[in-house]
């Protein structure tokens, strides 16, 4: 196994552990939520369950009222470089 396959496999297998991580975390975070609480403290942590109102543009709506011509001239461009890891497509099927 090379050095490359071996960095991709390390990654899927953390991105694998992230998402199960953080299913594990809004489930948690929901149930305290449900609880109707606002402070809890336990032996290691505190958590703070808070409320907060936040605007949004709805940019579909704003979009029918500007010209093409406007929105072209306002739109920026920028290169962004991503990883994107998924299981083989040969493992899939034994999965």
């Amino acid at each position: 196994m090379s050095k490359i396959t071996t960095l991709v496999d390390q990654l899927g297998s953390i991105n694998a552990q992230v998402a199960a991580l953080e299913k594990q975390s809004k489930a948690l975070k929901a149930e305290l939520i449900l609880n109707g609480v606002e402070d809890v403290e336990g032996d290691l942590y505190t958590a703070k369950i808070v409320t907060q109102y936040r605007e949004t543009l709805d940019m579909e709506a704003v979009r029918k009222h500007l010209s093409p011509q406007f929105i072209s001239a306002h739109t920026k461009t920028a290169a962004v470089t991503s990883v994107r890891v998924s299981v083989r497509k040969d493992l899939q099927l034994a999965a």
